[in-house]
């Protein structure tokens, strides 16, 4: 229901506000802009999203197979169990759900997109297998997509590559701000949906969330320390280094096992053409409500009323030439880069302002795309709260990022 609201409000308002553009306005164009914006981006949803994913899917799919076979994913199931249980108690131990929401949130917090969908598509599917109802959302689902929409990331990897080819004489410089927004938008999502799940926080889950924290902590500290020139390369390899690492194991594993790895790799790779088709509807309806929604202006003008309510309340206001990151985040991963990349061109990339939108890009990830991506892929209809539970988690990324950019920038 939330969804097909959200949905209807982005062609209405997009409509109302071409119209009193015409009207008020004499904007001729208006109409064809958002027509040729409605045609492009249907075009661009299936030849820029779907298509490339499918490549990554197919391979990935066949690799999370071997690891299936080969133990790995129940080994992981079984380490983070003691911690991952308090998350999603309606999952059986050792299920195999558990390792691959591992594998999922170990790729999103090295900051690899393209390798975490595939474990959170497969995840999804596992966890599909334990709901009831199958259009209905369970808690489970809930709580993984909250937290795989908060991206956790302690590697900002194409941010710091975005912020390279955008010549910053300091690419690295948002590193920090980024993975400390990343946290607090994710310790939001745990802390809500844990409270409307009615979770019980024992020693257990407070001692594995301190954990995690003085792992992240001990992590910015030590690149903290590094030089500029180090940052960069420890950005630009470890991320990479770690993945190729998994998928070296995962075969060597199979092979251990005596598993057929090769056969076994094509017969996980056959379903990821399967799990494209399912969601090109989906991604296609979305993404052309987006498209229109801001070729109307109507992001604009939301900024625009941002910024003059916090200058009638007299806060400072220098950040919110970023805020359409922000704003466009939850609904469009390649809009909001492409957003922040024209706030660095306008403003520089190491200007605050610059900076700002890349730590507003780094913390939080696209919340109505996934909702769309993985609940489409499983036939789920009724989300029930998990999109306001992951846009209050983007807020308080977003509340976060701002107090992180003015305590580093300013």
């Amino acid at each position: 229901m939330a969804l097909n609201i959200v949905w209807i409000a982005f062609f209405l308002i997009a409509f109302v506000i071409a119209l009193c553009k015409f009207i008020f306005l004499h904007d001729t164009e208006i109409f064809k802009t958002l027509v040729e914006g409605m045609f492009d981006s249907a075009k661009g949803s299936v030849m820029d999203v779907a298509f490339p994913l499918a490549g990554t899917m197919v391979f990935f799919l066949g690799i999370m197979n071997i690891a299936e076979k080969a133990g790995a994913v129940n080994w992981l199931a079984r380490v983070l169990n003691p911690f991952m249980k308090r998350l999603f108690p309606e999952v059986p131990d050792k299920h195999p759900a558990m390792g691959q929401m591992v594998m999922n949130f170990s790729a999103n917090m090295l900051g690899l997109d393209n390798a975490a969908t595939p474990f959170g598509l497969k995840a999804m599917d596992s966890l599909q297998s334990l709901n009831p109802e199958k259009e209905k959302a369970t808690n489970a689902q809930i709580m993984f997509l909250v937290l795989h929409t908060s991206g956790l990331t302690i590697i900002p990897l194409s941010i710091i590559a975005y912020r390279i080819s955008a010549h910053s004489v300091d690419p690295a410089s948002v590193f920090i701000p980024c993975v400390l927004g990343t946290v607090c938008t994710t310790i939001a999502g745990i802390i809500f949906v844990s409270f409307k799940q009615k979770l019980k926080w024992d020693m257990v889950l407070i001692g594995w969330l301190a954990g995690i924290t003085i792992f992240v902590s001990g992590m910015l500290l030590l690149v903290n320390g590094m030089a500029a020139a180090q940052k960069d390369i420890f950005s630009k390899v470890t991320g990479n280094l770690i993945l190729l690492l998994i998928v070296i194991l995962i075969v060597v594993a199979g092979a251990w096992k005596k598993v057929g790895v090769f056969d076994t790799f094509i017969e996980g790779a056959k379903n990821g053409f399967d799990v494209v088709l399912k969601v090109i509807p989906y991604l296609v309806g979305l993404l052309v409500a987006i498209r229109m929604f801001r070729d109307s202006g109507a992001l604009g003008y939301i900024v625009d009323g941002f910024t003059w309510l916090v200058h009638l309340v007299g806060l400072n206001a220098d950040f919110t030439p970023s805020l359409p990151v922000a704003i466009m985040k939850p609904f469009s991963g390649s809009g909001a880069r492409g957003l922040m990349l024209d706030v660095m061109r306008a403003n520089g990339p190491d200007s605050f302002v610059g900076k700002l939108a890349c730590t507003f890009h780094g913390s939080a990830d696209t919340t109505f795309y996934i909702v769309a991506l993985y609940f489409g892929s499983v036939g789920i209809k009724k989300v029930r709260y998990a999109i306001w539970a992951g846009l209050l988690a983007d807020i308080a990324g977003v509340v976060a990022a701002i107090i992180i950019a003015y305590i580093f920038f300013k």
